[in-house]
């Protein structure tokens, strides 16, 4: 049997298959910041507060001044934000706070209601501030929709890197986010999350590919649902099939898949894990099993903002001065 059952472009956000619920790929070369963690840069021929056009190679998103996403909520599933170039400063309804990037992950479950707001402050004002985000949504089961918020970082220095050579001696690299690779295991995800039990056999791998590289990946259980997004690069090739940047590779992960590499660095994320089968009624930004219980997200949101908003702003940004850290709902600081 072939490892490839369907290859299919790229649109915007990535389509995903259970338990995954989308993945949105950023990449903006931002200009030098203007000392006020926004750009220094005229932001005038843009649609303000929902700038989500490619314009001088870089967007706005819901910013006015600094580019990101202010406030807003989600309820019934979990966020995994790969920041791997660039920061992203995180402020939540628990008090919760961080400033991370440049290879960190965040592990955000959402449980039964938070708020949160991910800016994109632009730190240097010397040279550019190039950033390269993904968000993940990965779907919480039923019996976990109403779990308590809870938000973890796997910092970039605890996340295994892996390496691994063909028979010609290139080299391919694998960051585990999630899952495991040989006798190597990525960091725990949040104690509430589907990937929490390796039995569904959740990956989450970004892998960078040297020219002229093979790639095999190993095999997964029948049943798993596996999908490959290749998103930087010229082509690969596969089973016959020459595949173009900009492509998603969806895969019998039973079937053990060689993935060859044009004559161009290429960059794949791979998504794989055992689907929930259960029903998925998603509102914005909440996924629940059912229209009753998105109106009553949606109700309850009104009348509680999910513990309303602590901070001074719905876009709020940390001092210039801070490094990465993490601040927890209960007080912990976690300095890197």
């Amino acid at each position: 049997m072939a490892a490839i059952i369907k290859i299919k472009p790229l649109g915007f956000p990535w389509e995903t298959s259970d338990p995954f619920l989308f993945c949105a790929y950023h990449e903006d070369q931002y200009p030098k910041g203007n000392g006020k963690l926004g750009p220094d840069a005229s932001l005038e021929g843009r649609n303000i507060g929902q700038d989500f056009t490619l314009k001088d190679g870089w967007r706005m998103y819901h910013g006015t001044k600094i580019p990101g996403f202010p406030a807003h909520p989600h309820r019934g599933f979990e966020t995994v934000t790969i920041a791997q170039k660039g920061l992203v400063d995180h402020s939540d309804s628990l008090g919760a706070a961080g400033r991370f990037g440049n290879g960190d992950v965040q592990w955000m479950t959402a449980g039964k209601g938070v708020q949160h707001s991910e800016m994109f402050p632009l730190l240097h004002t010397q040279k550019e501030n190039p950033f390269l985000l993904f968000q993940i949504w990965l779907n919480l089961p039923r019996d976990k929709k109403m779990v308590e918020p809870h938000f973890k970082m796997l910092w970039s220095e605890e996340v295994p890197k892996i390496k691994k050579q063909d028979e010609h001696g290139y080299a391919t690299e694998v960051t585990l986010i999630a899952g495991k690779l040989d006798d190597i295991t990525a960091p725990s995800p949040a104690p509430d999350s589907w990937a929490a039990d390796p039995n569904n056999e959740i990956a989450i791998w970004t892998i960078k590919i040297d020219p002229n590289a093979t790639f095999i990946f190993p095999t997964a259980s029948k049943g798993i649902n596996r999908s490959l997004y290749f998103f930087k690069g010229t082509e690969v090739t596969s089973e016959g099939y020459t595949i173009p940047v900009h492509h998603e590779i969806i895969l019998n992960a039973d079937q053990e898949f060689i993935l060859k590499n044009g004559n161009t660095e290429a960059h794949v994320l791979l998504l794989q894990g055992k689907p929930m089968n259960e029903p998925v009624v998603k509102h914005g930004p909440f996924v629940m099993n059912s229209q009753i219980e998105i109106r009553e997200a949606i109700q309850e949101y009104q009348q509680t903002e999910f513990g309303g908003w602590p901070w001074d702003s719905y876009d709020h940004v940390h001092s210039p001065s801070k490094g990465r850290f993490a601040l927890y709902p209960d007080g912990t600081e976690i300095k890197k």
